[in-house]
């Protein structure tokens, strides 16, 4: 081993830096003089150099537990890129040939190698286990070692088995790495890799190169489009959670002429890493992606991260924005809310045992409440870290811009800390803010909540007001969540006496809930509707429609004139591209639409927007042509819905924005299944004749539940298709 005074020496001759950043001296030092170590660095502070440097220093081999292969190929790709022999650090995991592993074994035996990259599932094999304790050892580094707990953002089982493979290796210091551990997530990391005595080192988790805001998920493509050209040529990775989304949005984006490629789990090996390598190496300047992503990937110079869909977890959504301005550059982090989102990932939670749904939830509830509050988000997150922030306004976040000013919520306050404390210690912050709207669910009856004072006081604020004043309390020490108890709150002695001296307490005013959305901070609202050019569309679509003896809504759907009424489409080439018009349509019936959207413009001299004419995939994509594709075969609608995963309302309702953009399907095999002509026929005449809307509750209505919803749906669609 070399003496830990040449550290210095070697931080220069290898990498190449001159000094040590943060904590990276004392780590290394701590693991060079034999002392287990746990090292919390966000996101670009330098975690991989705390033991790249110690391994080269010190005889024997070092084994690096990391949770991705991508990863592992990044990092091994930078340790070579300074050392005269690639066999000084190896990969071992099952991406590896038969021939490359033979190598591996051959220079691991040789002593040739001195950080070896291995999968958490590799190190627990009893065969390489057997391997390994015949090699000298000189630690142990587990990175991303929040993946140990249930409590991390993505606990990983395998972790937890990690304690017994090293002792049954041979038991050397360790050293656990992360950027993102709460004070619970890190007891559980010293816990379960029996690290005692720990050398500790902690950084801030502030990054103020960051700015950080959340958007309402009102016409999401449109902003993100418009957000990359304000930013053109300048690199972003989009996250969304789903592989379909990845896929979609991808495709959203090549179409409106940014050049981008999506990364996800479904593609091949060999997919994934050519659309990672065009990323860093800039021959696509955007990547859209699920959160796998960008985990180690050292590129300094992103300058937006983009989450389409609100993360599963604050731990999540820090490491992903982390990626941003990781050379203390610019760092534009934008997240898009809706409260749909969050109950979509709820009901996933739902398909896991009991406590992991609790301790999920509580995750989530602290995402969401992350995305609603209307304080500093700065100081949201660090406090979330267990980080105190004491600027009162960090003017690097959507909440803080223009200096908004706080009022006196003390009487508020005053009656939260009153429900807590009448609770017992047994209220989470959904049963103080029932107790106090007046909302008596089973938990409260079990309480009594009806008995208590406070019952009610609070039915003059809404629902999402005090939720955000609880949040706010917390932020300001005068309630603490108890997390082993699942987040049911406590008042402090801050508040204790607070409350006793008549102490006042300020607050952010809170923003309410818009069309399901929050008016948030300075999110850019979409245009508003034009209520005078859609009374004219309206009318000039029923004109247009009964010249060609159809009801109104078989030309031109309400949705549609809404949106037309909102974007002022004036060429075809614009209108062809609003939802439910297609090329079909907006080519046969545009012109008189194009024409009268022309007319009102210049009437009222009106500044049309000048980014909204998005290309959707919704029209040109892949799915689109796999249903056509799959009717065409005469496929069932259960098996073109559960080939791409579909639910069968979604796949309905792709079937009608097919035909609405003016694209026939064959669905006379479906139907001759389950009607016979004359029902057909009656169908057909009802949405011909008699219905104006095509509404679907009042055709079922009409019929006295004859026929069932998706029955007359899919008539209406051969309707449909009849006059497209």
């Amino acid at each position: 081993m070399l003496s830990p005074a040449t550290s210095k020496e070697l931080l220069k001759s290898f990498f190449g830096f001159n000094d040590f950043k943060g904590n990276q001296a004392d780590a290394v030092a701590s693991i060079l003089g034999g002392r287990e170590t746990f090292v919390m660095m966000p996101t670009g502070g330098g975690k991989s150099l705390c033991y790249q440097l110690p391994a080269l220093q010190m005889e024997g081999l070092a084994i690096v537990v990391s949770p991705l292969i991508a990863l592992m190929k990044n990092q091994v790709d930078a340790i070579r890129s300074f050392a005269a022999k690639d066999s000084i650090a190896h990969v071992w995991n099952s991406s590896l040939t038969k021939r490359e592993m033979v190598q591996v074994r051959q220079d691991l035996s040789s002593g040739a190698t001195k950080l070896l990259y291995m999968a958490p599932e590799s190190l627990n094999k009893e065969d390489n286990i057997a391997f390994l304790r015949e090699l000298p050892i000189s630690f142990y580094a587990i990175d991303e070692a929040h993946c140990i707990s249930e409590w991390g953002h993505d606990f990983r089982p395998e972790y937890r088995h990690l304690r017994q493979a090293i002792i049954a290796i041979q038991r050397r210091p360790v050293l656990a790495l992360t950027a993102t551990a709460t004070p619970k997530v890190m007891s559980d990391i010293l816990k379960n890799l029996d690290m005692t005595e720990p050398a500790i080192f902690t950084s801030s988790f502030n990054r103020p190169n960051l700015f950080y805001s959340v958007q309402p998920k009102n016409n999401v493509e449109k902003d993100i489009i418009r957000l990359l050209r304000e930013h053109e040529g300048k690199s972003a990775i989009i996250y969304c959670l789903s592989r379909q989304k990845v896929e979609e949005i991808a495709q959203v984006l090549q179409l409106n002429g940014i050049s981008s490629l999506p990364y996800h789990a479904g593609l091949d090996s060999v997919t994934r890493a050519r659309h990672q390598d065009a990323f860093l190496q800039e021959d696509v300047t955007v990547i859209v992606a699920t959160i796998a992503f960008g985990m180690g990937i050292d590129k300094p110079d992103v300058r937006l991260v983009i989450h389409h869909d609100i993360p599963k977890s604050l731990e999540s959504y820090y490491q992903e924005t982390g990626r941003a301005g990781r050379d203390g550059g610019e760092g534009i982090c934008v997240t898009y809310y809706s409260e749909k989102d969050i109950e979509k990932l709820d009901k996933f939670l739902a398909r896991k045992p009991v406590a992991e749904q609790e301790i999920g939830r509580q995750l989530l509830q602290e995402a969401r409440g992350y995305a609603l509050t209307a304080t500093c988000r700065r100081h949201y997150l660090l406090h979330y870290f267990g980080e105190e922030y004491l600027e009162k306004s960090c003017q690097a976040c959507d909440n803080c811009q223009g200096s908004p000013s706080d009022y006196d919520a003390t009487a508020h306050a005053r009656l939260v800390l009153e429900t807590v404390w009448a609770g017992k210690d047994n209220f989470r912050t959904q049963q103080v803010v029932n107790t106090l709207i007046a909302n008596e669910t089973a938990i409260l009856k079990t309480f009594g909540a009806r008995d208590l004072d406070q019952w009610g006081k609070g039915k003059d604020k809404s629902e999402g007001f005090w939720m955000d004043l609880v949040r706010q309390l917390i932020l300001q020490g005068w309630l603490q969540k108890d997390i082993e108890r699942y987040g049911i709150l406590k008042v402090t002695e801050k508040s204790e006496s607070a409350y006793a001296q008549k102490a006042p307490f300020y607050a952010r005013a809170y923003r309410e809930m818009v069309d399901d959305t929050l008016e948030l901070g300075a999110a850019k609202r979409g245009a508003a509707l034009d209520p005078e050019l859609f009374s004219i569309l309206k009318a000039l679509n029923k004109q247009l429609a009964k010249q060609r003896g159809i009801p109104p809504y078989a030309l031109f759907s309400e949705p549609a004139l809404q949106e037309m009424a909102t974007s002022y489409p004036i060429t075809e080439d614009e209108l062809k591209v609003i939802p439910g018009v297609g090329e079909a349509k907006a080519k046969r019936f545009g012109a008189a639409m194009t024409k009268a959207i022309a007319q009102h413009v210049e009437d009222h001299n009106i500044e049309r927007p000048d980014d909204f004419t998005i290309r959707s995939a919704g029209q040109k994509g892949s799915l689109k042509v796999y249903v056509i594709q799959s009717m065409d075969r005469r496929l069932s609608l259960e098996e073109i819905a559960k080939a791409k995963s579909l639910s069968e309302e979604e796949l309905l309702r792709e079937m009608e924005l097919i035909v609405q953009s003016g694209t026939r399907i064959n669905l006379d095999y479906i139907l001759e299944e389950q009607l016979d002509e004359d029902s057909i026929e009656e169908i057909m005449d009802y949405f011909s004749e008699e219905s104006e809307t095509g509404d679907i509750p009042e055709a079922f209505k009409d019929f006295d539940g004859a026929y069932s919803e998706e029955e007359l749906r899919l008539v209406r669609l051969k309707f449909l298709c009849g006059v497209v």
